[in-house]
Order: C-alpha cells, then sequence, then structure tokens
C-alpha cells in the first residue's frame, strides 16, 4: 500500500482521474469549501468525519442474508490483503474510515457461479450520535453471475468504503440502498474495480438520512469493460443528498452509461432549515489508450416545491478522439403543469395526478432494479415522500 504525500510543489493535476491517493488519512489536508470536490457539502453537517474530530465511538452492524451456494461471506481483520484491491481512498473521509474500521466484511461470488437470487447485505448504523467507521468489500469472480442488495437503515454518522471487485467476464449488479433514520449523516466512497469483458451495474438509492454524499470511483483495470451506473433520490425539508460520480476509462474497448434521477421538495413554511438541497456531480473521464470508449451520463431533477435547490453538474474530459461516442446532458425543472392538466382533464383527481408524474419520472430507473420486492418497497416509499408534502 504505497502512499505518495503531496507536496506544496506539487505539479497541476493535469485531469480529473490524476487524484492523491493514500490510505492515510494524514496525508490529506482537512478540506475547504474553495476545493471543487467539496463546495457543494455542508461541512457543520458532517459531526467532523471531514477534520478528524470524530472518533469511532460505535459500529455498524451487518448481517447478509441469501447466501447461498457459490456465496461466501467473511468477516476480516486490517491486515487482510485483498481489501483495497478495489482502490485507495482519494479524500480525508474515505481515508480516515479505511483508517478507522476494526474488521471489514467480504462477500464472494465464487468462480463460474451463477445466483439466481439476491444477496442482501443489511447495515445498521450505530446509533444516534454514535460514530462508526465501515468497510465492506463484493467480490465477483471471473465468469460469475450475482445481485448484491446493500440496505442501509438506521441512525448515526457513518463514513464507509464500499469496494465492489469484477473479476474476468463477471456480470454484477449493486443496488445500494439508503433508507437512514432521519437524523443519520453517511459518507461513503464506493470503489468499482471493472475487468476484462466484465458487466457492472451498480444502483444508489437514496431517500433516507439527514446529510448523506456517496461517492462512485469506477476503473478499469482491462479492455472490454461495462458499467452501467444508475441513481434515485428523493430529498424533502432539511436533507442534503449528493452524488458525486468518477468514471475514469483508462483502457480501450469499454463502455459507461450513466442515469440518475431525483426528486425535491422543501419544507413549505420557507424555513432555510427545511430546505431540500440535492447534489449530482457526473465526472467522466477518457484518457489517450481508452480507444473505442462509448459513454452517455444523464441527470434529470424534478422540483416539487420552492425552498428546493438541485444542483446538477455533468464533466467530460477526453483525451483521445478514437471514440465511439461521448455525450452528457442534464436539466432540473418545476412540476409539469401540463402533464397535471392532461391528467385532471381525463378525470384523474390532482393528487392522484401529481403521484402517476412522479412515478412515471423515476420509471425508468426503478424498471431496472429486477428485484420485485425492492422494487416494490422502494415505490411505496416514494409515495410515502410524496405524502410529506400532501401531494
Amino acid at each position: 500500500m504505497a502512499d505518495s504525500a503531496p507536496t506544496t510543489n506539487s505539479p497541476v493535476v493535469v485531469n480529473k482521474g490524476e487524484l492523491f491517493t493514500s490510505y492515510d488519512v494524514e496525508a490529506f489536508e482537512v478540506p475547504a469549501q474553495r476545493e471543487e470536490s467539496w463546495r457543494f457539502t455542508p461541512f457543520r453537517r458532517l459531526h467532523g468525519l471531514h477534520d478528524g474530530t470524530a472518533p469511532a465511538s460505535g459500529s455498524t452492524t451487518v448481517e447478509v442474508t441469501g447466501a447461498g451456494e457459490g456465496v461466501s461471506v467473511e468477516t476480516v481483520g486490517r491486515d487482510d490483503k485483498r481489501l483495497g484491491e478495489g482502490g485507495v481512498p482519494f479524500d480525508r473521509v474515505s481515508a480516515q474510515a479505511y483508517s478507522s474500521f476494526e474488521s471489514a466484511t467480504v462477500v464472494t461470488i465464487a468462480k463460474e457461479a451463477q445466483v439466481a437470487d439476491p444477496v442482501t447485505i443489511t447495515v445498521t448504523g450505530p446509533g444516534v450520535d454514535a460514530v462508526a467507521y465501515s468497510h465492506l468489500q463484493i467480490r465477483a469472480e471471473a465468469f460469475s453471475k450475482a445481485t448484491v442488495v446493500i440496505d442501509q437503515r438506521g441512525s448515526g454518522v457513518i463514513g464507509e468504503n464500499v469496494e465492489v471487485i469484477a473479476g474476468d467476464e463477471a456480470h454484477i449488479t449493486v443496488v445500494n440502498v439508503q433508507d437512514w433514520e432521519d437524523d443519520a449523516t453517511h459518507l461513503a466512497t464506493h470503489h468499482v474495480s471493472v475487468g476484462r469483458h466484465s458487466v457492472v451495474k451498480h444502483f444508489s438509492i437514496s431517500l433516507g438520512g439527514h446529510t448523506v454524499r456517496i461517492s462512485p470511483h469506477v476503473q478499469y483495470t482491462a479492455p472490454g469493460g461495462d458499467a452501467e451506473l444508475w441513481g434515485l433520490y428523493f430529498a424533502d425539508g432539511g436533507q442534503h443528498l449528493e452524488q458525486r460520480l468518477l468514471i475514469d476509462h483508462s483502457q480501450p474497448n469499454c463502455r459507461s452509461y450513466v442515469v440518475y434521477k431525483g426528486a425535491l421538495q422543501g419544507g413549505l413554511d420557507g424555513d432555510k432549515r427545511k430546505k431540500a438541497h440535492t447534489v449530482w456531480i457526473g465526472d467522466v473521464l477518457i484518457r489517450p489508450a481508452a480507444d473505442n470508449t462509448d459513454t452517455y451520463e444523464l441527470n434529470r431533477n424534478l422540483v416539487l416545491t420552492d425552498n428546493a435547490r438541485a444542483d446538477s453538474v455533468p464533466n467530460l474530459e477526453i483525451e483521445t478522439g478514437e471514440i465511439i461516442g461521448a455525450g452528457h446532458a442534464s436539466a432540473t425543472g418545476r412540476f409539469d403543469d401540463e402533464q397535471l392538466f392532461y391528467l385532471q382533464a381525463r378525470g384523474i383527481p390532482e393528487d392522484q395526478a401529481r403521484r402517476l408524474v412522479v412515478r412515471g419520472f423515476f420509471h425508468e430507473v426503478l424498471a431496472k432494479i429486477a428485484v420485485p420486492e425492492l422494487r416494490e418497497r422502494l415505490e411505496a416509499a416514494i409515495e410515502a415522500e410524496l405524502a410529506i408534502a400532501g401531494a
């Protein structure tokens, strides 16, 4: 685990992929609001996760169900040599989490295993005001296929690293549901390693929590990899939900496809403390060696009420002209009154019409989740969010 400490004379970073990385938290300076990667994050709500003033006072509880034939589950110590294979921390919070966890959970899909039923990893927070650091690794060995659901719930302040490692020609789907209680603060980095001709589908579903920031970082280790990132988030009054992606195309003949959709509704009284805020940053880098890359990213935000703000920033850096295609799109808009009028004109009451419009907005993402009971649960959760505003 070699580190390279930054110096005051460090060269200017050429692109998004040239990130300083280290397992040592002290190798990173305390982040500041002026930094691009932190400018939207409310430090006052992080309880010290970013500056070293949040020592662990509790732990998360991890329970794995559905791990049948072809799936192994291990609790390992910090000295396990497999930890870190998915990626090295590239910010202070991720390094703090790596430096502070006591044990990690490793879920392995065996070589050539075809796991039909989903494996569910339930992570429960340490409790109100308690701080915990967590590490989870999901390994899909060569030619395997599986779906893993990471279901996060409970209360507390959590710093986390999640590793998803796809071996050659593996097919792994990971659905991460952040269904925290209203007081929870959760900052996590997802290190996604895409092997030769492997397919990774990664879902980030943010519904609960007070402050949640998820940072997926996708790296290709060999040609022919395929990564799809799907996201859904619904923020109501007082919530800050942030998604910050980096897809680093460094190998030829690889593909990435990104679709994130979010809805927001702030508190109706105009109280700034009840403001709903979402952030989506989509960085895609195509390096000189990444010939025949095909990439596209899309973010859509639906603002349902006043006292809500959505920040959306897609970035695309291309360092080779030999690509198949590269594009991005981003849009944030108010509720479509024309759609509402259309439905009401056909006898559908306003509250039902609003639900239909929002359900249709999220349908593209929900339809991709191939776990019926989970999809139904998420649909019910969205209905409950709409009910908060009396929609």
